[in-house]
């Protein structure tokens, strides 16, 4: 099934310059599809969206409890952070608690998400390691999930893992996909990364919102009650569920994925910007919310201290604004 495309669109002066075509699934958690835009069937990698499931069986099997991990470290698991020294504060307590030391991590180092850090790196006074990735809070919860277990730490990160099929058992549970068509390859950060549909991902979301497991509840509890470790300063992650505290769960993934969750109309959502344009999945994602409480005639949630996401102005080598990044089309909805 087709839709039209929600589209992102750049400008120059008065012309539309380019046009990122975004495909878009809604489901609820009875995995009827509320609403849609291009191909809610498209196949895509769901990237560090689905890191809240790969969380999931710290909790579940005892890690946590093992541990005594708390909210913020259960958060910062979940995480793209920005390696802010609040990011690295959190990583190195949860690193301690695991006994886990950066060799552990298979992640490599790479340029800081964050603007200012990634500038302080640029002038050689801070050195990037495998725990400045943004990825490290998942790893370092897969090297304690090996170890819990007693399975061997040496490639806890490649699919065939046990750590890894643990996690692609949880993939499969939420987004009601068979493990046999569940696509397996190797994310950015060297992990199992997995694809599958987007209805798929977005059924995900939907039951984990709606969800009256315990597991699932501390998860989401520590996502909302610590936004800014989900993400950093300026990131849309942080910036909407700290704008809609305990109304919403976010979680950006790379090339332009973005998943969320409404608990309040038990919905899930994700979108896939075609062209893997980042800053599109942002402007695209606040638009799919805009439109979608506006369906559900609830103007309860504000959109003010956001805006600066919803259109972004564009700028040239001076700081001039020569343009804008702004959404245009529409979601198709279904009766459900």
């Amino acid at each position: 099934m087709n839709a039209l495309p929600l589209l992102v669109e750049t400008t120059r002066g008065n012309l539309v310059e380019s046009r990122h075509r975004v495909s878009v699934a809604v489901a609820d958690r009875d995995g009827r599809l509320v609403a849609a835009a291009g191909n809610p069937d498209l196949v895509t990698w769901w990237r560090s969206a689905a890191k809240p499931f790969q969380a999931l069986p710290l909790i579940q099997d005892g890690v946590a409890e093992r541990l005594d991990l708390d909210d913020e470290e259960l958060a910062l698991a979940t995480a793209s952070h920005s390696s802010e020294p609040r990011h690295l504060q959190v990583v190195d307590r949860f690193m301690v608690k695991a006994g886990v030391a950066e060799a552990d991590l298979a992640c490599g180092p790479h340029p800081p998400l964050s603007p200012e850090v990634a500038k302080v790196v640029a002038r050689g006074a801070a050195t990037c390691t495998p725990k400045w990735s943004n990825c490290s809070g998942k790893h370092t919860g897969m090297v304690a999930l090996a170890r819990h277990h007693g399975w061997p730490t040496e490639g806890y990160h490649s699919a065939g893992h046990p750590v890894q099929e643990r996690i692609l058992s949880e993939i499969s549970q939420w987004s009601g996909l068979a493990r046999s068509r569940i696509q397996l390859s190797v994310d950015g950060c060297t992990a199992a990364c997995f694809g599958l549909p987007l209805r798929s991902m977005a059924l995900g979301y939907a039951r984990l919102v709606g969800s009256a497991d315990s597991a699932a509840r501390r998860i989401l509890g520590a996502m909302m009650a610590h936004p800014f470790l989900v993400a950093g300063t300026g990131r849309l992650c942080t910036d909407l569920m700290a704008a809609w505290p305990g109304r919403v769960v976010a979680k950006v993934g790379a090339d332009g994925v973005y998943s969320a969750g409404l608990p309040a109309l038990g919905i899930g959502l994700t979108l896939k910007v075609e062209d893997g344009d980042m800053p599109a999945s942002a402007v695209a994602l606040l638009e799919m919310l805009r439109q979608l409480l506006a369906m559900y005639g609830d103007d309860s949630y504000r959109f003010d201290s956001l805006a600066h996401h919803a259109v972004q102005p564009l700028r040239n080598t001076r700081g001039a604004v020569t343009g804008e990044m702004r959404p245009a089309g529409a979601l198709r909805f279904f009766d459900v």
